[in-house]
């Protein structure tokens, strides 16, 4: 009994989805979160596994789905592309039921440059900081100019340069220059 009651329960929990996200009432909190190149998906499409795919988002962010062609996931959070997939298939398959879940994220790395122990690319997440980012490259080593350093961010199609003092930030001044870093940003240690 608990067995048939556990399914009753994943069915409408699938079911309940869709409604709740075109409601406005989306309960996932990393909601927020932008799909990117490079991310897994998984999209399943209930009762039908010829639909259901674990695909990889590719480098120009335009993923191709059965039936509904090709959809540009990039920018988008898994429940705008569920709703998206969602509108579409429901041409071909009424009242179709869509899951969309982020498998892995790869598309969140930032990039440390310059006079740190260990330079290199790294994986962040929403709210990994400079100071963050910087302890996992080994700190910096004798030679940085601790005061020249900046961030190198592409924001409208131009790259701009945010300045970070580190060692103001280490004596606790400033601190909103240790700022949260965002998907490529590249942190420059002269």
């Amino acid at each position: 009994m608990k067995r048939i009651s556990f399914y009753l329960f994943i069915f409408l929990l699938f079911t309940a989805c869709p409604a709740m996200a075109a409601a406005g009432m989306d309960n996932n909190p990393g909601s927020s979160y932008k799909i990117g190149s490079g991310d897994v998906l998984e999209i399943l499409v209930w009762e039908d596994k010829s639909l259901s795919h674990q695909l990889v988002v590719p480098p120009d962010g335009v993923i191709a789905f059965p039936l509904v062609g090709d959809i540009q996931a990039t920018n988008l959070t898994v429940s705008q592309l569920r709703r998206e997939i969602t509108n579409r298939l429901g041409e071909f398959v009424p009242d179709a039921t869509v899951t969309v879940m982020l498998m892995q994220i790869n598309s969140l790395q930032a990039y440390v440059i310059g006079k740190v122990n260990k330079p290199g690319q790294f994986p962040i997440n929403q709210n990994t900081t400079v100071m963050q980012v910087l302890a996992m490259a080994g700190g910096l080593n004798p030679f940085a100019a601790a005061g020249k350093i900046f961030i190198l961010r592409r924001k409208n199609g131009r790259n701009i340069a945010i300045p970070f003092n580190y060692s103001e930030v280490v004596k606790g001044k400033n601190l909103e220059q240790n700022i949260t870093l965002r998907r490529g940003d590249v942190v420059v240690i002269p």
